[in-house]
């Protein structure tokens, strides 16, 4: 690409990435706008009105001790739980977007999300980019290898340890080319290998993106310079 073409690319393009294989990299814009957002269990509210904007390119970490409700906002940023009132508006690069279609746009993890255990791992990631395109640059056994499971790539998951898991559940996140990035807890049964790893892949792949961490561990949540505590709003 000649140096003149490139500079007005990103002139056109607010947001731009070059990630560690060498590709500049487009980064849409995302905006997730949360209005009067509560939610209760029962006769119990966990939260009331949050209104609060997510915007990226920007890291956001929603913090607050266990069971103040940090997992359930992020599942519902996700459009993966309903607020009990408020509604959420999705933005991508201008446009709105439904919810049934915010799949395509949020990549996620958490300690409870299940992975298909009975497929190997090279099966299982064959079987989740069928349905996300991974990050510009990489393939399949580029994040097999990256994620350290080479030698393990043809066992079954369910032969796994917990912090393997967790591992491929971190890697099926980060590495699917999407502007949303949602994580909770995502150290959750992670060495201190496992830790560095996590942290490693987020300097690198995370830049560009809307980043939100449902964390109390701030090594979770190092790189987050906006802080939403969940408690403000009981």
């Amino acid at each position: 690409m000649c140096r003149g073409f490139t500079i007005y690319l990103f002139l056109l393009c607010p947001v731009y990435c070059c990630y560690p294989t060498g590709i500049l990299y487009f980064c849409p814009l995302m905006k997730i706008k949360l209005e009067h957002i509560s939610k209760r269990f029962q006769r119990y509210w966990i939260f009331r009105e949050v209104n609060y904007v997510f915007e990226g390119p920007g890291a956001y970490a929603l913090l607050g001790p266990n069971g103040c409700g940090k997992s359930t906002l992020l599942r519902i940023v996700a459009g993966m739980q309903g607020a009990s009132k408020g509604k959420v508006i999705f933005d991508h690069s201008g446009n709105g977007v439904e919810i049934t279609d915010i799949f395509k746009y949020i990549s996620f993890c958490a300690p409870g999300m299940e992975v298909v255990e009975e497929l190997t791992l090279r099966e299982f990631m064959e079987f989740h980019f069928s349905f996300k395109q991974p990050l510009p640059g990489l393939d399949i056994d580029q994040i097999i290898s990256m994620v350290g499971l080479k030698d393990t790539g043809d066992k079954t998951i369910g032969d796994y340890s917990s912090g393997m898991k967790q591992r491929v559940k971190l890697a099926q996140a980060i590495f699917s080319d999407t502007p949303v990035l949602l994580l909770d807890e995502p150290c959750t049964n992670l060495d201190q290998q496992g830790v560095a790893q996590y942290q490693g892949w987020i300097d690198q792949y995370a830049r560009g993106r809307l980043v939100v961490v449902a964390s109390n561990d701030e090594r979770e949540y190092y790189f987050c310079k906006e802080k939403v505590v969940i408690e403000d709003y009981k």
